[in-house]
């Protein structure tokens, strides 16, 4: 009897159960995912100036670009010098960032005072210009 339960064991196929680590694959897929920063860009190429003192930026900022012909961009929209103002406020009602513009390096100073003046107004406490090291 015990030669019969024996042989009938040995002779059932070998074989690894796969769930339990699949399911531990997913569960580390997504706590990745979860904890993955992810770092908005503005959807515009700016030619930055060059800089020799510079600074690191935390890295949750408000992107606002500036382009060579005078657009103002955020999250690959348009925005222009009039709509700085209501998305830096929307975007501050949550919780207290600095600003980041990227300018490019032909821009005329005027602009660039326009829209820190609306960062300000909007309720920025720290607005910063993006350079190159």
């Amino acid at each position: 009897m015990q030669s019969r339960l024996q042989h009938r064991l040995e002779s059932q196929p070998k074989s690894i159960d796969m769930s339990p680590l699949i399911d531990v694959v997913f569960i580390l897929l997504i706590f990745f995912i979860v904890t993955t920063v992810f770092v908005k860009e503005t959807g515009v190429e700016v030619d930055k100036p060059q800089a020799l003192n510079t600074e690191k930026i935390p890295p949750r900022v408000i992107l606002v670009a500036i382009t060579k012909s005078g657009q103002v961009f955020h999250d690959g929209a348009n925005i222009g010098v009039s709509g700085v103002r209501s998305v830096i406020e929307s975007l501050l009602a949550n919780d207290q960032r600095p600003v980041l513009l990227q300018v490019d390096k032909e821009v005329k100073t005027s602009l660039l005072i326009k829209v820190m003046d609306e960062a300000k107004l909007a309720g920025a406490t720290s607005v910063n210009i993006a350079t190159k090291p």
